[in-house]
């Protein structure tokens, strides 16, 4: 076995039975996990002072493991039969969403900063919230959870659809109910929209409310309106997910005894 096949079994295979690998994959969870920890602490001024250098060496190091484990990525990668190709296999593995969230991981640290105020830097600088992004690697939950929203996207995408619609048509309606009784408030039906998502979420912040009697009938059947619809995306992932597990457990039962296969 070569060096690359041997890179390319840690960082793809996950097998239990291969303590490098294994050690590998544990090392990676901890270190993504640190890294959000680190960046929450950063936010607190106080724990910012006193640790601030330890933070920016700790971001340096982060960068540098996660940058190795990228290249390594793209360089055995040919490995794959997916990716065979020298060139055009790296340029398809380095589209892939796992690797673009491996790659949007590392990248704010590489950007050029002397060009950036301190908003856009701040700005920036947050996409490394998406390293947590990167356990989707190493958690079969995760990766289970990604077959079934891909599996269900175009249910979804129709709930999606439908709760735009029915956030245009509240908007609307509570907006020409509304608008002579408080112009103030329900001043456009893009301004009465942040009462419709309000309303449809079931949030009802309470800043904004109808006064008149058609606005409150109104408020109320969108209400309800709401809550049915934010349930239809939970049953759609929930009956995903029952398939999804239905179809793992009839892979591993033996069409001719019915028993489990190991």
């Amino acid at each position: 076995m070569t060096s690359r096949q041997r890179i390319h079994e840690i960082l793809e295979s996950g097998r239990a039975d291969d303590p490098l690998s294994r050690a590998f994959d544990i090392f990676l969870v901890s270190l993504i996990a640190l890294n959000v920890v680190v960046m929450v602490f950063e936010t607190m001024a106080s724990v910012k002072a006193y640790a601030g250098g330890f933070f920016r060496w700790f971001e340096i190091v982060s960068v540098a493991i996660f940058t190795v484990e990228y290249l390594l990525r793209i360089w055995t990668c040919v490995l794959d039969p997916r990716y065979a190709s020298p060139i055009t296999g790296r340029i398809r593995f380095a589209l892939s969403p796992l690797a673009l969230i491996d790659l949007a991981a590392i990248l704010p640290f590489y950007l050029p900063t002397t060009a950036m105020d301190a908003r856009s830097l701040r700005a920036v600088r947050l996409v490394r919230v998406l390293r947590i992004l990167k356990l989707a690697r190493y958690s079969d939950a995760l990766r289970t959870f990604g077959r079934v929203f891909v599996a269900q996207k175009e249910p979804l995408g129709l709930t999606v659809f439908l709760l735009m619609l029915l956030l245009v048509m509240s908007a609307s309606f509570m907006y020409y109910a509304e608008r002579e009784a408080q112009p103030e408030v329900f001043s456009s039906i893009p301004a009465t929209m942040w009462w419709a998502v309000a309303t449809l979420s079931t949030v009802g912040y309470g800043d904004t409310f109808p006064v008149t009697e058609w606005g409150r009938v109104l408020g109320s059947i969108i209400a309800f309106l709401g809550i049915g619809m934010f349930a239809l995306p939970t049953g759609i992932l929930g009956a995903g997910f029952i398939e999804e597990y239905q179809g793992r457990r009839e892979s591993k039962t033996c069409p001719h005894c019915g028993k489990q296969i190991e």
